[in-house]
């Protein structure tokens, strides 16, 4: 080892002297740099009035520093670079102040109710590369001069209110890498300037309706890197580029819902990165291309086209296809037998086509199949023999075709099968499935008597073997259909009686035993179902009809029955004889009596208080009771619940136990021009509404300054009381005595109030919008059945999905969805976003506005899910025992998904209800980025 010179020595000595106040002058500048950022945080902590979520911003010490201020606060050597303030209930400017923090690159403020146009404050934090400001209530123009943040490779500004012209000053950002402006109010044309971004990875201009009309610039094609580009119902017309098979990095291609037309470019199937193709809802033409070398393709939806032509058979290559749906075109020919190899393939789709030939035998065997749906073909032959073979098969929905032969026998064992769709076919032959929620098998060939195996499906909603041939007598052990919405077995050769216990059916509304040979009387039973559709006609019954039928609602219910007589002429059936005898003696009774009564009559009028003569009353229905006996009722010792709009009654009304609700809204004075209107919009919307799960309106009695609702009594109050410990009374009861709801029992009322408004969203005529749903609104009855209720602010639709006008925003904290708080312009899903609360309650049993200090459940919910914390700590602790995780789980993404800030994400109500009554099988749908539930039933 050489020994250091004096010299070298005396070098490195005065080096050091040298270098050591630069040393200290760079920390000195750097200390000063972390004091003012510190300082900035500080300010941005007052500026924001220290909400809880910054409490642990506080001054730092000697062993402390402004960067362990995580997750909200990012640095790099020791200096702030990236400030997050998601999801934070922000509803204050953006402070100008931001950008003082001369290092920053990324700036998230997503998910928060920022007031304000874009900040251009902004323009000052030179060094910025990612800006997220998605989510929020910014409005007016995007500015033309945003190329003044050269260094951007990240920019959202998805969900938001930005409109006008998105400026072409976008495409001088070159740095950029990534573009969101989906879901704003642009009115467009889109800029070609965009097509100028060489760097541009993913593109997003979704949920732009606003829009004009815009052809897609064929520079958008040069975009050589570009793996993703999502263009969904944005009113882009016109044809696809032809050069769009040269974008060679594409991955993932969403032109869906809007209105293109021509044909598809032969080169898209010739890219070999790309994994989704969604054409879908568009007006494409034209044949497929024949050759695919995408074979990392995993979905393929061109569904709702002018599509014809072969289904390719190249299509046999894509190994990694999960989904193929091609429905509502004009494809013809057979399906590929390649396509049934496919090792992935979980959903195939191809119904309303002119498909013909035989199903290719193998479908099912060599994958996990879950959906097969070939409805509305010319198809020949038998149903695949091994739909079920890995046990797999959810939905098999085959109708409209010329099948024939037995259904497939390894449909036994198909514990997973939730819907049979194969009405309209030449099939005969039925098996046993546990868990089947729908069972159609109308106009086919069955015969013999109606199986047993059916009549032991606790979970059937729909069953229908309507014109088939079978005889024998209807089943009598049928209390296991504790779910059956629809029952028709009508245009067979069935005779005998018709059962007692189809009356004891709790949710059954429509019946049709029309056109067969059943005989006897007709059941008095029958009177307690709340019937839409009702028919017994052309068959051989006889005797005296129940009384609840005689109303011209059912005129048509018992024709060509030559046997059967009624009451009244209100029917269109003859008058039963003992009953014209009756008629006789009761009218000569009557008269020696009436005399007699006459006295005591005027008299008891003269007592009666003065005010109680000028009630009126309308009736819905047959009524039980008097108009005194109501209002006599109406005391304090009968008070069960009050709410905004009145008070709630519990009053007997005769001997034999029978009670009625009664919801008082009564003033000293006049009645306010609010409360009016809500109880005319209440009366309006119950009377004219059948509904098994929609609380029934009896009756409205009225006079000057008081108003009278008389609903059925819901034995088991509001389900908020059963959720939620704090608004449970002490008095309530019930047939079944957990205190803690089961989750069976949540599962069905959740499914029984989906039914309640998918009825008023897509059956009512014009559809209703409740707009005040909530768990204090979903009634129980003694056996848990919901019954939607509080109709006082519900808006009736010109045409269902149209966006109504309402004066003010109404509604209940944490059930409000984001759009109807900012604007006053309502459709069906502000239901479905109310919904998902309801949802959300059920699976974890909080309440709506307690996700936790800071935000609402709902908040809190998707919060939970986007960190990706295991969503089972999210459940109820009271109900969560392992045989229901997978349902559970299944209903809370639900939840998450019906609230979608964006109202175009969330999924209708028909949809809401198909996905629940899937959930019994322990499927969990999957939650999509950008929200489009058409995949997600079968």
């Amino acid at each position: 080892m050489t020994k250091p010179t004096p010299t070298s020595s005396l070098h490195t000595h005065l080096c050091i002297l040298l270098f050591l106040p630069l040393l200290l002058i760079s920390h000195a500048n750097s200390q000063s740099l972390q004091d003012q950022e510190q300082a900035v945080l500080l300010k941005l902590k007052s500026y924001l009035q220290s909400p809880p979520f910054l409490s642990h911003w506080i001054p730092s010490t000697s062993n402390t520093s402004h960067c362990s201020w995580r997750p909200q606060i990012t640095c790099t050597n020791n200096s702030v670079t990236g400030l997050s303030l998601v999801n934070t209930n922000i509803t204050l400017p953006v402070p100008p102040f931001i950008c003082d923090l001369k290092n920053v690159t990324l700036i998230d403020l997503s998910y928060n109710y920022f007031p304000e146009e874009f900040p251009k404050a902004l323009y000052n934090c030179s060094k910025l590369q990612y800006l997220d400001l998605s989510q929020n209530y910014f409005v007016g123009k995007i500015p033309d001069d945003i190329d003044s943040l050269p260094r951007l490779q990240y920019l959202s500004l998805a969900n938001n209110y930005f409109s006008g012209d998105i400026p072409a000053a976008i495409g001088r950002l070159q740095e950029l890498r990534n573009l969101q402006l989906l879901s704003n109010h642009f009115t467009g044309p889109v800029p070609p300037e965009i097509g100028n971004l060489s760097n541009l990875i993913d593109l997003s201009l979704s949920y732009n309706t606003d829009l004009v009309p815009w052809n897609m610039p064929s520079n958008f094609t040069q975009l050589k890197i570009l793996k993703t580009l999502w263009i969904r119902e944005s009113n882009l017309i016109g044809q696809l580029p032809g050069t769009l098979g040269e974008m060679a990095a594409l991955e993932e291609l969403d032109l869906a819902k809007n209105s293109l037309n021509g044909t598809i470019p032969r080169g898209l199937f010739l890219l070999k990165n790309l994994s989704i193709i969604y054409l879908f809802r568009n007006s494409l033409s034209g044949d497929l291309p024949q050759m695919v070398e995408a074979l990392n393709l995993q979905v393929i939806d061109l569904s709702d086209n002018h599509l014809t032509g072969p289904i390719p058979k190249d299509y046999g290559k894509l190994t990694k296809l999960t989904g193929l749906a091609l429905f509502y075109n004009g494809f013809s020919g057979e399906i590929p037998a390649s396509i049934s190899h496919l090792p992935n393939l979980i959903d195939f789709k191809v119904y309303d086509n002119n498909l013909t030939g035989t199903l290719p035998p193998d479908f099912g065997r060599y994958s996990e199949l879950g959906g097969f749906e070939v409805s509305g073909n010319r198809l020949t032959g038998k149903l695949p023999d091994h739909l079920c073979y890995l046990g797999k098969l959810e939905g098999l929905v085959a109708h409209e075709n010329n099948l024939t032969g037995e259904l497939p026998s390894s449909l036994g064992n198909c514990t997973s099968l939730v819907i049979v769709k194969v009405n309209d076919n030449g099939l005969s032959g039925v098996s046993s499935w546990t868990n089947l929620k729908v069972f159609d098998a109308g106009n086919n060939l069955f015969n013999g008597t109606i199986p047993q195996e059916l009549t032991a499906l606790p979970g059937l909603i729909t069953l229908s073997l309507d014109q088939n041939q079978l005889t024998g007598f209807l089943p009598s052990e049928i209390m296991s259909w504790k779910s059956l919405n629809t029952l028709n077995f009508s245009r067979n050769q069935l005779s005998g009686p018709i059962p007692e216990k189809l009356g004891l059916l709790p949710v059954l509304t429509e019946l049709d035993l029309s056109e067969n040979q059943l005989s006897g009387q007709i059941p008095a039973l029958l009177g307690r179902l709340k019937l839409n559709h009702f028919n017994l006609s052309s068959n051989h019954l006889s005797g005296k009809i129940p009384i609840k039928f005689e109303n011209p609602v059912y005129v048509k219910s018992f024709l060509d029955n030559r046997d059967l007589c009624a009451t009244s002429p209100l029917a269109k059936l003859k008058i039963c004889k003992s009953s014209k005898i009756l008629i006789l003696t009761f009218s000569i009774l009557l008269s020696f009596l009436a005399l007699s009564l006459s006295f005591f009559m005027v008299r008891a009028y003269w007592k009666r208080n003065r005010s109680d003569s000028n009630w009126q009353l309308t009736a819905f229905q047959r009524l039980n009771f008097t108009v005194s006996k109501i209002i006599s009722g109406v005391t304090e010792n009968n008070l069960v619940g009050s709410g905004g709009s009145g008070k709630v009654y519990r009053v007997p009304v005769n001997r034999t136990g029978d009670v009625v609700a009664v919801k008082k809204i009564w003033k000293d004075k006049k009645l306010e021009e609010k409360l009016e209107k809500e109880f005319l919009t209440e009366v309006k919307i119950l009377s004219s509404i059948r509904h098994a799960n929609i609380v029934k309106l009896m009756c409205c009695i009225s006079k000057d300054n008081s108003k009278l609702l008389v609903y059925e009594y819901s034995e088991n109050r509001s389900l908020d009381q059963w959720l939620h410990k704090r608004n449970r009374p002490s008095n309530l009861t019930s047939s079944v005595h957990h205190v803690v709801l089961d989750w069976p029992k949540r599962l069905q009322i959740a499914v029984g109030a989906a039914r309640g408004l998918c009825y008023m969203h897509h059956d009512c005529v014009p559809p209703v919008v409740h707009r005040d749903m909530k768990s204090s609104n979903i009634l129980l009855d003694s056996d848990f059945n919901a019954k939607i209720a509080d109709f006082g602010l519900a808006k009736i639709l010109v045409k269902q999905g149209e966006l109504g006008t309402v004066s003010a925003v109404a509604g209940s904290f944490g059930y409000i969805a984001p759009e109807y708080a900012h604007t006053t312009r309502v459709n069906e899903k502000i239901d479905v976003y109310s919904f998902g609360v309801i949802l959300l309650e059920l699976t974890t049993g909080r309440e709506a506005n307690d996700g936790d200090e800071h935000t609402s459940l709902a908040e809190w919910a998707w919060r939970h899910f986007q960190e990706d914390n295991p969503l089972v700590n999210a459940l109820d602790q009271d109900i969560k025992e392992p045989c229901y995780l997978d349902e559970m789980c299944s209903v809370f993404k639900l939840g998450i998904y019906c609230t979608e800030r964006l109202p175009s994400a969330r999924p209708s109500m028909k949809e809401v209800l198909h996905i629940l009554l899937r959930c019994s099988t322990k499927v969990t749908p999957p939650l999509r980025r950008f929200g489009d539930a058409s995949n997600l039933i079968p």
